[in-house]
């Protein structure tokens, strides 16, 4: 029956591709309510309702590779219960019409994706799913549909994704485990608060939508189950979809027709788009009721953290209406003259001082009904300066209401916020029109007449290019010096931190006694029916009736390649030379003695990176690269040309001719080892690219007073980072697997443990000492054997491709051979090379959960034959709704594990993410393992089928954009020593992966991890949970340590620096997994 149901969708699918392209003003229940045509870019907007269901369709039209969709539901909800949220998580349960767990995803992974995704914000909750080309994305839109509004909502699904008692009395359940790592946080707790003062009593504005721990533990599926039918109604539906489908806006408009409306026709949704009785959330409801602030409120939120130095900082203002287009749009330019640089205002007057009081400030908006919120965040403010620093802003900003605006520099963000605004449209249009559609969707009016205005940022810029200083000093008075405000200080608590540790052991001790033995062999009886009841396989013949696209539909984006140089960085035979690119760059100038890169794609802008190896760097040294990339853009610098530039005229002439800069350890978590410096600029600006990047490396002058500041902001910024368990997690496994030559290890927080003090007292004391180990650093790091230049972009349209390199650095680089470039395997330690038996078990007050990660020896280099077989098992492990994530994240022990390679390093490592339960996490991982190998635990062709197809989808999005398949070109070649279209060319090898090659390296390879004599392992967790966990490994064979990150001034750490400006870049990765 099911499989028939899919052949439907696919019979219709292909009966569409013969029809008639032209586009009318209706399609079957379609009318088309608004066509939108940008003029500066090629995105077509057409907006569509069903005249029957009141469905919502939105489609993008534009050439890319990928396909994106975003599912919007308008989500409303007037407590703390979390319904939104579950909702978000039980959809992908299973459906009506396809009623098994995880079948909406393993379809996807067939389909050229990477899965589905979802997120929850306060009013709207958004489903997602990205395709490699459009013929996936039309198979499996109906069957997601169909979860989104016809979900099981079982019992059994609400116990394991929801929450749940387990064995040992503990709570737990995915979405539980998510919020017990997020309820007690700085950041929620303060959100929550000024929620709760900035929006009046009945507002669903004040809802924590993600599920209050305490409510979570009072909630039924039943009560979803009727917040589900209120809002999940085709009427408060829009489909989004971004990208290019083979048939147009026709084939969307009839795959919806055809396989989505009869379904909901059928459940008497035929009332239209307003049905009698329904109101649009917080629009026609108690919500959009929101006035303005009537006085300043001041309220105090603790939160558990034993470093009580720095504090947080929110300051919620209320702006103009959602549909102040061009008032909205100066609001955020403001903020960015504000605060985008070292030479903004309030940079320059509270950050960048000798002792700063705060590290960063954010102006945000949030879209709200009636009017727009407008929050301020201040970041590490000193605790001693919270109570003043509110007055001293509003003291700072009427100063600057009464001076005047500095309408050179505003011109300038302007400008800049253009050139931006053009990259990320390169780089992906979907994403940067999805939120304004959604808002447009939820907040804005039905005919459409909102959608041009919402989305024609360009012509706003045009006419605040126009605006005096008296117009913005204007909009600054009348939004942030003259009204009230509601301002929320969050303290950090030693006591609290205490208190919560005791509150949680008495109250699951409570537990427990009122269970007793029997609600306690209940509780798990419950837990093991509902795992059984929704682990029921999905019938091969489903699985198998989705058939997987044909990788020639993809449409790969064309990039030539030429190497300079005498120095060969790759095997002869591995570089693609373009005949075109060779014959231009070759008629400018005379050839380079250095190596450069050059990697053409049509775009607008060109990037001009330099990798600098830091192999030769004393390890005395190492530890100053976070203050020397913080500092990177801000120091004085001396130009070829003469001219000396203070630190002020160096960011304003950075922020005026560029898209972007920024600096960074290696490429995409690669090549730590290498220090790079990217500058992004329109095609015109190349040549000046070029300079800048030869004055900010050797020109560069390591001032006293800019040193300090940077040291002070790097120190003033460690309490907040140490509050975050991945990112401590993340130091620790370095320091144990790596030993002092390694660059990450010395820069990380816990391997940098009194550095930034030391440096600080060094710069009091012996100041020449500190600044010649910076122009030690530099002596090392310019180093010709070590120097890589990449250029990506229109490099067909470059004035002087070549010879602005020879004339830049002629003087300060002679030929030489290259070195190797730096891999992180030279720098393991002895346990990184032969991991077995250690544990480190890290304390972290400011958690409730705990992160985790296993690693053994891999597989290492990045052309080895083994490769294909354990990228695939990857795939199969770590899919959406594949083995991981349904016998951990599904039975709710964690929100996420996963399997990773490292094969710069040779490490295979198996991690845990807030996980509510290590231990069962940890066994259930093994458990997986053990089963596959063993054949327990059948591994099923289309398993491999599923991994294959996904694998294909994350090739496709690592190239999707111009800038991401230009770098893609270089660092194959030039780094890691491959072919140019290496990740293509492995789609093959791929393909040709068998079932006894995933078992073999499963047994071989995998298995090791959850043995202690072939692996180590790094925790970090909630103090209530260090001793049991520290038992249980030991129990399990390991030689544990013990660590408690405590805040003393011996203990201070700097992380990785983004030192760079406001802009993207193109390798940039995806955030964590909102589901």
């Amino acid at each position: 029956m099911l499989a028939q149901s899919l052949r439907r969708v696919l019979n219709t699918h292909l009966r569409f591709q013969t029809l008639n392209k032209r586009m009318s003003s209706t399609y079957a229940n379609f009318d088309l309510v608004k066509r939108v045509k940008l003029g500066f870019t090629d995105v077509e907007v057409s907006k569509w309702r069903s005249r029957i269901t009141g469905l919502s369709v939105v489609h993008l039209d534009y050439e890319a590779p990928i396909v994106n969709g975003y599912f919007a539901v308008g989500t409303e909800i007037f407590n703390d219960s979390g319904c939104p949220h579950t909702l978000e998580h039980l959809v992908f349960m299973g459906s009506k019409k396809y009623p098994f767990k995880g079948i909406i995803d393993q379809l996807a992974n067939r389909g050229f994706s990477n899965g589905t995704n979802a997120w929850t914000d306060i009013d709207n909750t958004v489903y997602t799913v990205s395709t490699a080309g459009g013929q996936g994305f039309l198979q499996i839109l109906p069957i997601y549909v169909d979860h989104i509004l016809n979900p099981t909502l079982t019992n059994a699904g609400f116990v394991t994704e929801v929450h749940h008692i387990d064995p040992k009395g503990h709570d737990s359940g995915v979405v539980y485990s998510e919020m017990q790592g997020r309820q007690n946080t700085s950041g929620d707790l303060m959100a929550l608060r000024l929620q709760r003062l900035i929006n009046p009593e009945g507002s669903a504005y004040r809802s924590e939508t993600g599920g209050l721990m305490e409510a979570l533990r009072e909630l039924t599926i039943d009560k979803i189950r009727r917040y589900h039918a209120t809002y999940y109604v085709p009427h408060n539906v829009s489909l989004i979809v971004a990208g290019k489908l083979s048939d147009g806006t026709n084939g969307l408009l009839s795959v919806i027709q055809n396989q989505i409306e009869p379904t909901l026709i059928a459940q008497g949704y035929n009332e239209g788009p307003h049905p009698k009785g329904w109101k649009r959330p917080f629009l026609e409801t108690s919500s959009a009721q929101r006035g303005p602030i009537r006085e300043t409120i001041t309220s105090t939120v603790e939160f558990p953290e034993k470093d009580e130095s720095m504090g947080e900082l929110v300051i919620g203002f209320i702006g103009p209406p959602p549909d102040e287009y061009l008032e909205r749009e100066a609001l955020d330019i403001l903020g960015t003259y504000l605060t985008s640089s070292p030479v903004a205002p309030l940079n320059k007057q509270f950050i960048e001082i000798e002792h700063p009081l705060c590290t960063y400030f954010y102006f945000g908006e949030d879209t709200r009904a009636t009017f727009v919120d407008l929050p301020v965040y201040v970041g590490s403010v000193p605790t001693g300066e919270l109570d003043k620093l509110p007055n001293l802003l509003k003291e700072c900003l009427g100063r600057i209401v009464t001076e005047g605006i500095d309408m050179t520099r505003m011109s300038m963000v302007i400008r800049r916020n253009r050139r931006q605004l053009w990259s990320k449209l390169e780089s992906s249009k979907g994403d940067t029109f999805s939120g304004t559609i959604i808002t447009d969707f939820l907040l804005g009016p039905q005919d459409g007449s909102g959608l041009l205005p919402a989305m024609n940022e360009m012509a706003y810029y045009d006419t605040l290019e126009k605006w005096t200083s008296d117009q913005w000093t204007s909009l600054l008075k009348r939004y942030y010096v003259d009204p009230p405000a509601v301002i929320v200080k969050g303290i950090p608590s030693a006591s609290l931190a205490d208190k919560l540790e005791k509150d949680e052991k008495e109250r699951i001790a409570s537990q427990v006694a009122k269970l007793g033995p029997e609600g306690l062999a209940r509780a798990a009886e419950v837990l093991e029916k509902s795992k059984a009841e929704h682990d029921r396989p999905i019938p091969i013949e489903i699985l198998k009736s989705f058939p997987v696209p044909d990788v020639k539909s993809i449409a790969w984006i064309p990039v030539q390649s030429h190497q300079e140089g005498n120095s060969r960085s790759i095997p002869a035979g591995r570089t693609t030379d373009s005949s075109e690119l060779m014959k231009y760059i070759r008629t400018d100038g005379s050839p380079l003695p250095f190596f450069v890169e050059f990697d053409h794609v049509k775009s607008d802008f060109v990037t001009s990176h330099v990798f600098l190896s830091l192999a030769t760097l004393p390890n005395r040294l190492r530890p100053l690269i976070s203050a020397y990339s913080a500092s990177f853009f801000s120091l004085p610098v001396q130009r070829e040309s003469g001219h000396r530039l203070s630190h002020e005229e160096v960011v304003n002439a950075l922020d005026n001719e560029t898209v972007s800069y920024d600096t960074g350890l290696g490429v995409n978590s690669y090549f730590a080892d290498m220090f790079r410096v990217s500058i992004k600029v329109e095609v015109e600006q190349y040549q000046s690219a070029v300079q800048w990047l030869k004055d900010l490396i050797y020109g560069a002058e390591f001032d006293k007073e800019r040193i300090q500041v940077t040291l002070a902001k790097l120190q003033q910024a460690i309490p907040e980072m140490k509050r975050d368990g991945h990112t401590v997690m993340s130091a620790v496994w370095t320091e144990l697997l790596f030993d002092e030559r390694s660059t990450s290890r010395a820069n990380g927080v816990t391997s940098q443990m009194d550095v930034i003090p030391k440096l600080i007292k060094q710069l009091q004391e012996s100041p020449d000492s500190l600044l010649k180990d910076f122009e030690e650093i530099r002596k090392h790091i310019t180093d010709p054997s070590g120097v890589r230049f990449a250029v990506s972009g229109e490099v067909l349209s470059l004035e002087k491709p070549r010879s602005i390199w020879h004339d830049c650095f002629r003087n300060v680089l002679p030929e030489a051979n290259l070195q190797p470039v730096p891999l992180a395997s030279r720098t393991l330690s002895t346990v990184g090379k032969k991991p077995s038996k250690k544990a480190i078990v890290v304390s972290l007050p400011t958690i409730e959960s705990t992160f985790a990660m296993h690693t053994t020896k891999g597989i290492e280099g990045f052309n080895e034959p083994r490769y294909p077989a354990q990228r695939v098992a990857l795939e199969i492990l770590n899919a959406t709704e594949s083995f991981l994530w349904r016998y951990i994240r599904g039975s709710g022990l964690a929100y996420g594990a996963s399997v990773s390679l490292d094969n710069e390093s040779g490490l295979l490592s198996f991690s845990l993410y807030r996980s509510s339960n290590y231990m069962g996490a940890f066994r259930q991982g093994a458990l997986v393992l053990k089963g596959l190998v063993d054949g327990s635990i059948p591994l099923e062709d289309t398993a491999l089928d599923a991994a294959k197809s996904s694998i294909v989808y994350a090739v496709t999005n690592g190239v999707a954009s111009p800038g991401r398949a230009a770098l893609a070109s270089f660092t194959n070649q030039a780094l890691k020593g491959v072919s140019q279209y290496h990740n293509v060319d492995l789609l093959e090898k791929y393909e040709q992966v068998t079932k006894e090659d995933i078992l073999t390296t499963l047994r071989d390879d995998f298995l090791p991890l959850f043995n202690p004599d072939t692996s180590v392992a790094t925790v970090v967790t909630a103090p209530s949970q260090a001793d049991g966990i520290s038992q249980q490994l030991a129990g399990l064979g390991f030689e544990v340590g013990r660590r408690t990150l405590e805040a003393s001034a011996e203990e201070l750490a700097a992380g990785e620096v983004d030192s760079g400006s406001d802009g993207e870049t193109e390798s940039d990765t995806e955030g964590e997994d909102r589901r």
